[in-house]
């Protein structure tokens, strides 16, 4: 029986059984097709003690998180606006400036902090894997190359480069040991110090059906409840909250050091703890119930397809992301189905989505090929991708969503 990452506790639980599936950014070379892939059962489970649910660990890190990771956030313009929004907000919040360190944790492709280095305030980055790093010390960054916790931590504190702001997006639910992630923030952190992390909101994966979230580089599925527990144990205290509508629905939670933090518990904070109660986020009988949501979206899309194949329309898909992954594996897509993927990123075009192996081409592809329809995988991108991919109209293409139930559109 697997123990739970936070707590020691064992699960018994389960919240989603997606049977396996490849890494779902392990894309695919031409020459990788002749060869055998990795393949892990893919099952998440919720702790009955501190409510942290959790996918079994099958892989580790380092396979998962590889030198040639390929997922870049520059290629999202609604992210790149949403990150300047974000710097804007803390500089004015916080009354950052040129005397002020502020440090990003998964700092990706710099997608973000080239928005602090705009404003001429001293900055950062972390992040493990070379291709995103290489992209982010191109823009003029200082990354360092590594897997974030204590003990780089402590090392970045002995050379005096403590934070007065990190930034942690969409990265907490992506560490196997989220105690000694957790607990960097704790040491990197100045005495006054502000730490903000933004994950998908697991009460809005529940809520909206989105099992295509669930996928072996998440390790957790975030509550407030459980991030609150999981910090107050390793040294932080969480003092605001925010429900953003990034990835599906969103927290931003603002946290600071317990030993020394000063700033008073925002309202917000009683609120959502109250939503996740009422919904029924810290009783077993939700999680039980959720798995009957991915058969039925598994059957409509496959309902979907199959009758355009027969009726000899063509369908295209947009965005080879992780959820899209998860969600064509769980399905059994391939592509007889779907015969391709479009997407912008240049290091994903030419190679295959892991398991279905559907090729993934550039865009002008689809303007070649004008499908009748586009399917969406990257769901919560619809409106960047539906403004951006408009020109389908021009020979009656519709577009089509699968979560949280198929959608056809124009």
């Amino acid at each position: 029986m697997m123990q739970c990452r936070y707590c020691g506790h064992t699960l018994q639980h389960p919240f989603l059984d997606l049977g396996s599936a490849p890494p779902s950014n392990a894309y695919l070379t031409e020459e990788a097709l002749n060869s055998p892939e990795m393949w892990f059962p893919l099952r998440v489970l919720v702790c009955d003690k501190c409510w942290l649910v959790q996918t079994e660990d099958h892989a580790g890190r380092e396979a998962l998180f590889s030198k040639d990771y390929a997922y870049f956030s520059s290629f999202s313009s609604s992210w790149l606006a949403h990150s300047e929004r974000y710097v804007n907000g803390m500089v004015s919040r916080f009354g950052l400036n040129a005397s002020s360190c502020v440090v990003e944790v998964a700092a990706n492709d710099g997608y973000l902090l080239q928005y602090v280095q705009k404003r001429s305030i001293p900055c950062y980055g972390i992040e493990p894997t070379a291709s995103t790093a290489a992209a982010a010390r191109a823009k003029g960054l200082q990354i360092e190359e590594e897997f974030f916790g204590i003990a780089l931590a402590e090392r970045l504190v002995a050379l005096g480069r403590q934070a007065d702001l990190t930034a942690a997006n969409n990265v907490l639910a992506h560490v196997p040991d989220i105690n000694d992630f957790v607990s960097g923030f704790a040491r990197l952190l100045k005495p006054q110090g502000v730490a903000t992390f933004e994950f998908p909101h697991l009460l809005r994966m529940v809520k909206e059906c989105q099992f295509d979230t669930a996928y072996h580089e998440h390790y957790s599925y975030l509550s407030l409840h459980a991030v609150r527990t999981v910090f107050e144990a390793n040294g932080l205290s969480v003092f605001d909250v925010e429900e953003l509508p990034t990835h599906g629905g969103s927290l931003r939670v603002f946290a600071q050091r317990r030993d020394t933090g000063l700033r008073a518990l925002e309202p917000g904070v009683a609120d959502i703890l109250q939503q996740e109660q009422a919904a029924g986020l810290l009783t077993t009988q939700l999680y039980a119930d959720f798995m009957l949501q991915p058969a039925r979206i598994v059957r409509e899309l496959l309902s979907f397809l199959i009758v355009a194949a027969n009726e000899g329309k063509t369908v295209g898909a947009y965005g080879a992301a992780a959820k899209g992954n998860t969600l064509l594996n769980f399905a059994g897509v391939r592509p007889h189905l779907l015969p391709y993927v479009v997407d912008l990123n240049p290091a994903k075009q030419g190679k295959y989505m892991p398991g279905s192996q559907v090729p993934i081409v550039a865009e002008a592809h689809l303007r070649n090929s004008r499908p009748d329809y586009v399917l969406i995988l990257p769901w919560n991108l619809r409106e960047e991708v539906v403004q951006q991919l408009a020109y389908i109209r021009e020979w009656g293409g519709q577009f089509v969503t699968a979560i949280p139930s198929l959608m056809v559109f124009a």
